[in-house]
């Protein structure tokens, strides 16, 4: 008799409108395992029921360590949002825009922090942080695309790293997982803070008008 494969976190529609399952033109041999198919066009596509259990994994070990030393790391734009709503519901440290050589390694910088574990939005944005994780001995879990290589990364969580809807949903849904691991919050029951804020907001921009010249 076959394993009955568990229920998805959320549904699969949410997940593919949210575009977790894009990747690139580019696979990379770290990357292999979480491929689900190539589309016609060469662009390569990832197993979405892969990254809902890596999430769960990820959701555990992060529980295991104290809220104030978990660091969240993302040089991606679109990562900012999403990195500052998840530590603000798990009291994780968020460590967002350009990072500062030495945050994990020289004490005598005034940005400093001493994590007992590392989350990375991206392994290519965020290298630098990846290698003084690597560096200090840090357990490292890190968002990875098609096209990332996992040197120093413990944990691969594969995803779209470069999407703005996929990277809200996957910080939402890790947030939301972290408090049922710790009990803080009830299997069926939501966050207090809806997935839709956790996206990056994008403003249009507006066109001048004959006036404005």
């Amino acid at each position: 008799m076959s394993e009955a494969v568990p229920e998805l976190l959320i549904s699969l529609d949410i997940y593919l409108a949210a575009g977790v399952h894009i990747g690139t033109h580019i696979k990379t041999k770290d990357m292999k395992p979480f491929i689900y198919r190539v589309r016609p066009d060469g662009l390569y596509v990832l197993d979405v029921r892969k990254t809902d259990e890596r999430i769960r994994i990820a959701a555990r070990f992060i529980a295991r360590h104290p809220p104030a030393k978990v660091a969240v790391v993302s040089a991606r734009q679109y990562g900012f949002r999403p990195v500052e709503k998840f530590c603000s519901l798990v009291g994780a440290i968020p460590v967002v825009g350009r990072f500062i050589p030495g945050t994990f390694t020289n004490p005598k910088l005034p940005t400093y922090i001493e994590p007992e574990l590392v989350v990375i939005t991206d392994p290519r944005a965020d290298k630098q942080a990846v290698i003084e994780a690597s560096d200090m001995g840090l357990p490292t879990i890190a968002f990875c695309d098609t096209d990332n290589r996992a040197e120093y990364i413990d944990l691969i969580v594969p995803l779209n790293n470069k999407g703005r809807k996929s990277l809200a949903l996957a910080y939402w849904l890790l947030a939301k997982q972290v408090l049922v691991e710790r009990g803080e919050l009830a299997p069926g029951e939501e966050l207090p803070i809806p997935r839709e804020e956790f996206e990056t907001r994008v403003t249009p921009i507006t066109p001048p008008t004959s006036e404005e010249g």
